[in-house]
């Protein structure tokens, strides 16, 4: 006895099949059928077969496509190879062309004419996964998880739709959008640990870019007055509902802005993207209602430290106070870490988590913001806020800063804090700083955390149901 060639057993199976409607076409097409009324027309439709129903000289099914399901009419008589059909498996891909009516018990359907298998289900297909023992295979199996969790399908499709549509209200503005490498001779442009790789040819390590931040700006030197990037970027960072080591950012620069314009710009876009996808700004997350048309609250850190931590302190408390107001609250202190510092992880410990509805909180410590211009009124500030939703960061942004010789300095100081052990802090970019002795005008920049701003316009509570494929510890 031979081998059986592997390629005799797919010969039945086309290389091509061209539908002619989709499930929710014919929906929308025929759903005025009368019970027991035939259409007279034809049409050709591809999916899978998801439900399977025999009674006899009858059978029934669900194929279900990109659009929906529709049901499926088979009869002994009039069914080519109707045994064929009802041995089908779940979850076999299959064309199918025949008549639209309604059954007399009010199904529209199509009558199962002509079929063709194209593609076999050897692994069955479960009726639907839930609880918690299942999210792990949820998100490893996603080719599943899409057909059997309408809502999952649903929630990609309104990603994609927010994608494009930040794309077409940035681009109505002004803004064009470029592509920036993701390969970085230097990591820079956010307080990040990078991935490291190696480039052969070269003999040259490089990193896998942490923001697209640097490049962008490079380009307003040039000239281009208004750019964004949605970008993946990159973080050797852990996992958690809130954090992938990628994930995608949408980052902008205009030129001749501060934040306060780029606040302006952020609530109206959050607003736009709201009503286009939702219907309304009036949405529930989590269970609680959450309110995000514009114009957002604007509140500095000290006060909704103050507010919300009831915790008032400033730049010059005493740093022993800053410690034991850390301590008490088990925040970490290092031996480098300067009032600044200490501010922001009270801030972020003790207030970030309470701020439900939107708010741009303003205005940092110079400390632990390098990349952002001093604040116009307060020494020892910058310009920089963050939008906060839900009690999560969405948004990043400050007025840029633009002198090349105090970018000098803050990035000598960024490699002092790297050499007493913050893996997340900068080096020195001389290519950068070229480009700044070149001139770049007032500008304002803004990074969007675009999976975090899909799971608020989603009701994702997990930033793995908001990627396609998250990164995951490996398999058992």
């Amino acid at each position: 006895m031979t081998d059986e060639n592997p390629g005799e057993m797919t010969r039945e199976i086309p290389y091509r099949f061209e539908p002619t409607s989709t499930a929710a076409a014919v929906e929308e097409t025929w759903s005025g059928l009368a019970d027991g009324e035939e259409s007279g027309h034809a049409v050709s439709l591809a999916g899978r077969l998801m439900l399977r129903r025999d009674q006899g000289k009858l059978a029934f099914g669900d194929l279900q496509d990109a659009t929906g399901r529709v049901q499926l009419f088979a009869l002994e008589r009039s069914t080519p190879d109707f045994d064929g059909f009802t041995g089908l498996h779940l979850g076999d891909w299959i064309g199918v062309t025949g008549e639209v009516l309604r059954t007399r018990r009010g199904e529209l359907s199509i009558r199962v004419d002509e079929w063709v298998r194209l593609a076999e289900a050897r692994r069955s297909f479960p009726d639907k996964w839930h609880g918690i023992s299942d999210v792990d295979t949820r998100f490893r199996q996603r080719y599943v998880d899409l057909w059997v969790n309408d809502e999952v399908r649903e929630a990609f499709t309104t990603r994609s739709r927010i994608m494009s549509a930040t794309r077409r209200w940035l681009e109505d503005r002004g803004f064009l959008e470029v592509e920036t490498p993701v390969f970085h001779p230097i990591p820079g442009g956010a307080l990040a640990r990078p991935f490291t790789t190696h480039h052969n040819a070269l003999d040259l390590d490089l990193y896998l870019r942490i923001a697209p931040e640097l490049y962008l700006k490079r380009l307003t030197v040039g000239g281009m007055e208004r750019v964004f990037e949605i970008a993946r970027v990159f973080r050797n960072e852990g996992l958690s509902t809130r954090h992938n080591p990628e994930f995608t950012m949408l980052e902008l620069y205009q030129a001749y802005a501060d934040y306060h314009d780029v606040m302006e710009l952020v609530e109206q876009l959050v607003e736009h993207l709201a009503i286009e996808v939702c219907g309304t700004t009036s949405l529930t997350y989590d269970g609680r209602d959450l309110e995000l048309s514009a114009p957002w609250r604007r509140r500095t850190l000290l006060e909704l430290l103050a507010e919300h931590g009831g915790i008032e302190v400033d730049l010059d408390t005493p740093r022993s106070e800053l410690v034991q107001l850390c301590e008490e609250r088990d925040i970490s202190v290092k031996d480098g870490d300067g009032p600044g510092k200490l501010i922001q992880e009270l801030y972020e410990k003790t207030t970030e988590p309470e701020l439900w509805d939107p708010v741009f909180v303003m205005d940092y410590p110079k400390e632990v913001s390098p990349l952002s211009r001093d604040h116009r009124d307060y020494p020892g500030w910058v310009e920089r806020f963050e939008g906060i939703v839900a009690g999560r960061e969405v948004c990043n942004a400050f007025t840029e800063l633009v002198d090349p010789d105090e970018q000098r300095f803050r990035f000598n100081a960024q490699v002092v804090a790297k050499e007493a052990g913050d893996e997340e802090a900068m080096i020195v970019d001389e290519d950068y700083l070229r480009a700044l002795e070149y001139g770049l005008p007032p500008t304002g920049g803004l990074g969007i955390g675009m999976d975090r701003l899909v799971m608020l316009l989603t009701g994702s509570t997990s930033i793995r149901d908001v990627i396609l494929f998250p990164t995951l510890r490996p398999e058992q």
